[in-house]
């Protein structure tokens, strides 16, 4: 089939690779959005998505809107079979949807229909659970609403960061994808309605979403810091200011603290929760690179009873 590939982040691009190795479809264009500043200087920086492409010599398209005309235009004249979908970051309007003869069919990061919406991997996390996955369905105007055409299954490991369960299931679902689209071009494949119940919803997590509520217990920070982790970033504050929370971990021994009460030892640090404590084991304080917890509490002096988020 001829495929026009539409996403942007890093976790876009195993996909794209996979498209582009099959050996079965063309890749004749890829959907990105615009250039973003980035770094110190704030200079514009093309998507991962958009310098893959660049590197295999594919047409790349940066819609500032999906329902520009010219860029709809363009799409009519390639004239895609089908338009691979994996976090491109903007909704498609009904008239872009219509444009390729098999429609938008999209990779998402969970086990459809639970966690529809942008954050699906951080919800899974944040809730405990055991099972994720990765489905493909074709885009409808409803919130990842489609009907599936596969999924594929992932364990969520114990010490699972969004970041580390989000790698693995990029390049699961980068085969999930491939495989859909060898089915969608033999006509062996059709997709299922997605049942009714089940339903949960993963909006994007907010800098308030990731703010550690340490009245809660000691299993719910953990997966707060777990899933807010590589971003937004899991927080806190101390005397007033800023506290990147990077790593803990459980301490279910040790019951003898408050919660937001901080324990020093030569080399650990300890908070209370609501059940039992939690081990500061990574930190990022304002303005600093991340650093072991013990190093920065010898940095900064703790006195005793003082407290975190107050």
């Amino acid at each position: 089939m001829k495929l026009v590939f539409a996403g942007t982040p890093e976790v876009a691009v195993p996909a794209l690779d996979a498209l582009l190795d099959s050996g079965r479809h063309e890749v004749v264009a890829v959907v990105t959005r615009p250039d973003a500043p980035a770094g110190r200087g704030r200079r514009l920086v093309a998507s991962p998505v958009a310098e893959r492409a660049e590197e295999a010599g594919i047409e790349v398209l940066k819609p500032v809107r999906p329902r520009e005309p010219e860029f709809l235009e363009r799409l009519r004249e390639i004239g895609p079979d089908c338009c691979p979908v994996v976090a491109y970051g903007a909704l498609l309007p009904r008239v872009a949807l219509d444009i390729p003869t098999h429609g938008w069919v999209n990779l998402h990061f969970s086990l459809l229909p639970a966690w529809r919406g942008a954050a699906p991997v951080q919800h899974a996390i944040m809730a405990g659970d055991e099972i994720t996955g990765a489905s493909t369905f074709l885009i409808e105007e409803g919130l990842d609403s489609g009907p599936v055409y596969g999924t594929v299954t992932e364990t969520v490991r114990p010490t699972d960061t969004s970041g580390d369960l989000l790698t693995r299931l990029a390049f699961a679902g980068a085969g999930l994808l491939a495989a859909t689209m060898d089915g969608i071009a033999d006509g062996t494949l059709k997709a299922v309605p997605q049942p009714a119940d089940g339903v949960t919803v993963a909006p994007k997590i907010t800098v308030e979403d990731a703010r550690v509520d340490w009245s809660a217990p000691a299993l719910r920070v953990d997966r707060v810091v777990r899933g807010c982790t590589p971003a937004p970033g899991a927080w806190t504050t101390f005397r007033g200011e800023r506290l990147k929370l990077v790593q803990v971990a459980l301490v279910p021994d040790r019951t003898d603290l408050a919660p937001r009460q901080l324990s020093v030892g030569k080399n650990n640090v300890y908070v209370g929760t609501g059940s039992h404590a939690v081990e500061l084991l990574w930190v990022q304080a304002q303005g600093k690179k991340p650093m072991r917890a013990a190093d920065w509490a010898r940095g900064v002096r703790i006195a005793d009873g003082e407290v975190l988020g107050g």
